[in-house]
């Protein structure tokens, strides 16, 4: 059902925001001693500049994202924001 949710509701609404400069969704696997991955799905999303993750992120599209989030993420969300030197 998780899946089917995400692929099928929640990532069309990221495809309906402003484009992002790249964005990566991956799924979580076990450790080497085969431990469970301390997440089930990763999100990156990738911007080119503040401004630009300013402009998609205060877009109503993405708003859209957001609200969608704890439909389907019952287990939390952590959000990171890195900037590359």
């Amino acid at each position: 059902a998780f899946e089917a949710y995400y692929l099928g509701t929640h990532m069309p609404l990221v495809a309906a925001a402003p484009a992002l400069a790249r964005a990566e969704a991956s799924i979580g696997l076990p450790g080497p001693d085969g431990s469970a991955p301390p997440f089930y799905r990763l999100f990156e999303a990738w911007f080119d500049s503040p401004e630009h993750l300013a402009a998609v992120t205060g877009s109503p599209e993405w708003q859209k994202v957001v609200a969608d989030v704890p439909k389907f993420a019952t287990g939390g969300v952590t959000i990171l924001l890195s900037q590359q030197v």
